[in-house]
């Protein structure tokens, strides 16, 4: 993968260019603001938008190997509706998440729809948080 790219307060087209993330259901589009994430070597970060329109759901928890940051920019997000969408959670914009490897978390779901601003990375120093505490 190649190196992230210097940008300086690029204009980001909320209305357009949107595309379907891999391995979600339908209405669930992202758009890739910067990455090196490199999934395979576990190093690098993503920082990405992700519109999940109304009444779009998924199904099971995620879980990944890289921490994961979460802020809602608009709309709701639901978390940990059932099979059929129903039930969970309901957040409102200005809401934050972080997440460490390992840790489960959805199925999600949003009632009106919603941008998140998510950001996924690895360790660097390949020490964990806990090591540190010691």
């Amino acid at each position: 993968m190649k190196p992230k790219q210097h940008l300086e307060f690029v204009k980001v087209d909320l209305a357009g260019g949107w595309q379907q993330v891999p391995g979600y259901p339908p209405g669930f589009s992202q758009k890739i603001l910067a990455s090196d994430l490199d999934e395979k070597a576990k190093r690098g970060s993503r920082t990405r938008l992700l519109k999940i329109d109304a009444g779009a759901f998924t199904t099971e928890p995620f879980v990944h190997d890289h921490w994961e940051e979460v802020y809602v920019v608009q709309g709701d997000l639901v978390v940990g509706n059932d099979k059929q969408g129903k039930g969970g959670q309901q957040c409102f914009a200005s809401t934050y998440a972080c997440r460490p490897p390992g840790a489960h978390h959805g199925p999600f779901t949003s009632r009106g729809g919603c941008i998140l601003h998510e950001i996924h990375y690895y360790e660097t120093s390949g020490a964990s948080h806990a090591e540190d505490r010691r």
